[in-house]
């Protein structure tokens, strides 16, 4: 059957109902079928100069790729992709398409733009159930390639070397590949089986091999593995794991999360299960500080804890720094917003859990270095909500544990170590960087387009040698 396209409008999207997927851990976004897909893509005007385009970070051939869905040509639309992107189906699931593809889209001018993410989604998920997978290279390198940490930057990185012909070897710190897509963004909206798992094996089908539960700088160390293990190059894409706090009174309380140390738990732990070893508590009501992604990620985990949620944030909802989507996402499921306002205790009870956290309101003042309007205490405006769980989601830093192990490696005052943008090279010869580990904490999209770069300098070094 036939859809009816309104060229001004984006064909739907099929989602669980909120009342239900605030009970399940399921795939929140339900994604287009073939009919969908093919009608949304016939609202790509197929530009000349494809604006869209330069908003990718990976700078993926959007409209060629969007071209084959509308005339049903799935397996040619995923090595349009792979072209450029390792990652096609978690990129279609959790990149900020609208503030960069879809932001530029020209269609949105006058109307919505294009649903390139959904797209993309429908593209990978089609080529995953038709056995599809990327294309690898023709020609062997002689030489060897080391990439620290299987997290989205990583991936891409060791993805596209291998596709070039170098040997190369990932090295992760957990007993599970991929990073923050498997520690980091809860099952509901990215399932690691069905998505995260399949996506490292398309990458593991390319030549990359993977060592897990190898910590660099305490099992081996970069300068090791350049002198005796011969590897010729190094790419540092070992992230930004290292929580923050507010060190405020009470911080230290039993019941005081970072949301990484929930999510991690959760998501990859399953500490939720009543099976588990190591079960997390299931919290009544709990109190989220922080309004990005994460955050997001960790209210709507609590809730479907069986919690009751309060997602508290100094600034208002225009300076709520996660995805329209995802808070749409949050509010439809029954977490409360509590904006302009901010924690300056936690309070506890007689044997040190949580009771409850003391906040004061705030107002906004003139725009800060980032351009949003600086948050300002109002007097005597304290007041408490009751809670028996606090999740810190304030962003997080790398671990020094690499910098400090590794000569000649230099490092910023915010613990990251410095790179080149335009080919990730690092102050040491043959150790780039790149993703969160240069930035700190950003998107998975970015830490994609970092690694990319990286492999490119990489390339270009190893031929120096030749």
């Amino acid at each position: 059957m036939a859809i009816e396209v309104d060229v001004l409008k984006r064909v739907p999207v099929r989602e669980q109902d909120p009342k239900v997927r605030a009970t399940n851990f399921e795939e929140v976004c339900l994604g287009y079928n073939k009919e969908e897909a093919e009608a949304e893509a016939t609202r790509c005007l197929n530009c000349k100069n494809p604006q869209c385009q330069k908003g990718c970070p990976v700078a993926i051939n959007i409209p060629a790729f969007i071209q084959e869905v509308k005339e049903g040509n799935v397996e040619a639309a995923y090595q349009i992709i792979s072209e450029s992107s390792a990652l096609p189906a978690v990129c279609g699931r959790v990149c900020p398409q609208e503030s960069q593809c879809e932001g530029k889209c020209i269609r949105g001018f006058k109307g919505e733009p294009v649903s390139i993410g959904k797209l993309e989604r429908y593209v990978a998920d089609t080529a995953r159930e038709m056995g599809i997978v990327p294309e690898g290279a023709k020609e062997k390198k002689n030489h060897k390639v080391a990439v620290i940490g299987s997290g989205p930057s990583g991936l891409t990185c060791a993805g596209d070397l291998a596709k070039l012909g170098y040997d190369v070897t990932i090295f992760e710190a957990l007993h599970e590949a991929g990073g923050v897509l498997v520690y980091g963004i809860p099952e509901f909206r990215l399932p690691k089986e069905k998505v995260v798992k399949k996506e490292i094996e398309n990458v593991e089908k390319l030549g990359v091999k993977i060592e897990k539960d190898v910590v660099i700088g305490k099992s081996v160390t970069i300068d090791s593995l350049m002198k005796n293990e011969g590897f010729d190059a190094v790419f540092v894409g070992s992230g930004a794991g290292l929580p923050k706090f507010m060190h405020i009174p009470g911080e230290q309380a039993l019941g005081v999360f970072s949301a990484n140390e929930f999510l991690t738990r959760s998501n990859l732990m399953k500490a939720f299960s009543k099976d588990s070893t190591t079960p997390i508590m299931h919290p009544k009501k709990t109190v989220v500080v922080g309004g990005g992604n994460v955050a997001m990620d960790a209210a709507r985990t609590a809730l479907r804890l069986g919690s009751e949620v309060h997602v508290v944030y100094r600034r208002s909802e225009e300076e709520l720094p996660a995805r329209k989507e995802e808070v749409e996402h949050a509010k439809q499921e029954g977490v409360v917003f509590d904006l302009l306002n901010n924690p300056v205790e936690i309070l506890t009870d007689e044997e040190g859990w949580v009771r409850g956290c003391r906040c004061i309101k705030m107002k906004l003042g003139e725009p800060d270095e980032s351009g949003r309007r600086s948050p300002i205490e109002i007097p005597g405006s304290e007041f408490e909500i009751e809670c028996d769980a606090v999740i810190m989601s304030l962003g997080t830093s790398p671990n020094p544990l690499i910098s400090s192990t590794t000569e000649g490696l230099d490092i910023n005052k915010r613990k990251c170590i410095i790179a080149q943008e335009d080919n990730g090279q690092t102050s040491k010869k043959g150790v780039f960087a790149g993703g969160d580990a240069v930035t700190g904490a950003a998107t998975v999209i970015l830490a994609m387009g970092a690694g990319k770069a990286a492999a490119a300098g990489i390339d270009e070094y190893l031929r120096s040698l030749d």
